[in-house]
């Protein structure tokens, strides 16, 4: 029972995966193109975790958790990119 569930979140969150990559290339401005990585990130994390638990390894785990705190870092450097021009002051 918990493969099917698996494989139904697989296919949804790749779904997702999908058309966040789809607002990333056809976003009509930049904050639109900021807002589909941070949620393509969130949708790559979640991948991740159900790989993790499809596999039972704890690798996976952390892997998610080092793609978390990049995504964290470069959604903040660029939304201060764009609000003021420059990242480091």
């Amino acid at each position: 029972m918990l493969n099917y569930a698996l494989m139904i979140a697989f296919a949804l969150v790749s779904a997702a995966v999908a058309l966040s990559f789809w607002r990333l290339f056809r976003g009509p401005d930049t904050p639109d193109r900021i807002l589909a990585l941070d949620t393509l990130y969130i949708n790559t994390i979640a991948l991740l975790i159900l790989l993790g638990i499809y596999l039972k390894s704890a690798l996976y785990f952390e892997a998610a958790l080092l793609i978390a705190l990049m995504g964290f870092v470069g959604t903040v450097a660029l939304c201060k990119y764009l609000l003021r021009g420059d990242i480091i002051e």
